[in-house]
């Protein structure tokens, strides 16, 4: 007999249930039940292990129902854990062309164009990634929680472009999940904005909020917002006008660098929630530069770096997206005010 902890095994069953049995060893006595059992069976996650102790899904040796999932377990100690099948996914599966990174077994990564929803909801009930990862993953989703469904474990706002990671089993989104709490997910964005932060580096503490006078809107508050840290580099510098910036995320809150650099004096071009319409001033205003900044139609940001420890392999994984075409066109249209310095009008 193998001695290894813990042992596992799987029985033939009929469908609807995979029924798999466990055996804790000497090392296993006076651990938890839902830790052994949750590193024995490959793509259960420990939260899953819990709600299926709770819904009478795990048995001991005796094929008496486990109740608890905190009991701890002894030596030699046999269970049986009966596992649904993953539940349908109430989003439905759309056919909708993905840019993918990587993928493999456990999860995908996607370069996300603009306009894409990640999440359905209100105003957006369908044709979000979502929907177009349930068409492309389809049998390859293992379930996240019972439910055969892709595990988001971060957002990027539908107009912002660029790198985003989903789980496609439990065990990928748990390690996703916990690297994204402990705030060691590399995550890089470009983002362009109105003026020239100074210093040209530095770090933003700001705690972040939903904004009382604005629903819609988050915003700087120092009644209890939830702390947010942003680092950020200027890259180009438009005439003191306009800068081109990388921003480095150490926590994750919602509009984190939209709210942060808006804070700051330098909200992002053409973001209308946090920016308002603003314009070059003279002698730019009825030049192309100024007609591009115009013309730009969604927040200026996109996630360019993302990087992270595979959940499953360990392995380390980084990747890089170039600048989707509308702003690297707008920041060439913007090479004028670069070349020519500090407008004599605006020094």
């Amino acid at each position: 007999m193998n001695d290894d902890f813990p042992e596992t095994e799987t029985i033939a069953e009929p469908d609807p249930l995979s029924r798999r049995q466990v055996r804790a060893d000497d090392a296993a006595a006076g651990q938890r039940l839902d830790t052994v059992l949750a590193a024995a069976l490959d793509g259960l996650s420990r939260t899953r292990i819990q709600a299926l102790v709770k819904q009478g899904a795990v048995t001991d040796g005796d094929g008496r129902i486990v109740t608890s999932p905190s009991m701890k377990v002894a030596a030699g100690q046999r269970f049986t854990v009966d596992v649904p099948p993953p539940a349908p996914a109430r989003p439905a599966a759309q056919d909708i062309p993905l840019e993918i990174a990587f993928e493999d077994d456990h999860l995908i990564v996607i370069d996300k164009p603009a306009g894409l929803v990640v999440h359905p909801g209100p105003g957006s009930p369908d044709g979000t990634l979502v929907n177009a990862l349930l068409a492309h993953c389809g049998e390859s989703l293992s379930g996240i929680g019972g439910v055969a469904r892709p595990g988001i474990v971060h957002r990027i706002d539908k107009d912002t472009s660029g790198l985003l990671v989903a789980a496609k089993s439990d065990a990928a989104h748990a390690g996703l999940a916990a690297q994204f709490a402990e705030h060691s997910i590399e995550r890089r964005y470009t983002a362009l904005a109105w003026g020239e932060p100074r210093p040209l580096s530095g770090r933003i503490d700001a705690g972040i909020g939903r904004d009382p006078a604005h629903r819609t809107r988050m915003a700087v508050r120092r009644d209890g917002g939830r702390t947010a840290r942003t680092y950020y580099t200027v890259m180009e510098r438009y005439s003191g006008l306009l800068s081109l910036i990388e921003c480095r995320l150490s926590t994750g809150r919602t509009h984190q660098i939209r709210v942060h650099l808006a804070h700051r004096g330098n909200p992002l071009v053409g973001d209308r929630l946090y920016g308002g319409r603003r314009h070059l001033p003279r002698p730019w205003r009825d030049t192309p530069p100024a007609a591009a900044v115009e013309a730009f139609g969604r927040q200026a940001l996109h996630a360019a770096v993302l990087g992270f420890v595979h959940p499953v392999t360990g392995g380390a994984l980084s990747f890089r997206s170039a600048l989707p075409q509308d702003i690297a066109t707008l920041a060439s249209a913007l090479k004028p005010l670069k070349d020519a310095g500090q407008p004599a009008a605006e020094q």
